[in-house]
């Protein structure tokens, strides 16, 4: 049985803040996140909770290797990607 990858990006009420990141369990660490169980951590600090675009894949690698091009991206760029995803930035873990 093969395991789903997932790369997401999260931002705040505002969206104002970008966090990008990559996690075997999408749904599971959305909460993490929201429940700031790293209490030092981005995401936690800049109150990241909500999921705003994802990419699923089979392969680790791809997906590191996706999370890095997409960390390594302009602003501008992130928010195209993610207004092409979803054009209302809306909480796709609340859709």
């Amino acid at each position: 049985m093969s395991k789903n990858y997932f790369v997401y990006i999260l931002t705040n009420v505002n969206n104002t803040v970008l966090y990008t990141g990559i996690t075997n369990n999408l749904e599971r660490r959305t909460i993490e996140h929201a429940l700031k169980i790293n209490k030092n951590g981005f995401a936690e600090k800049y109150n990241c909770e909500k999921l705003v675009y994802y990419e699923q894949t089979t392969d680790v690698k791809i997906a590191i290797e996706r999370e890095k091009k997409i960390k390594g991206l302009t602003r501008f760029k992130k928010f195209q990607l993610i207004k092409n995803f979803n054009p209302e930035l809306k909480d796709l873990l609340k859709e």
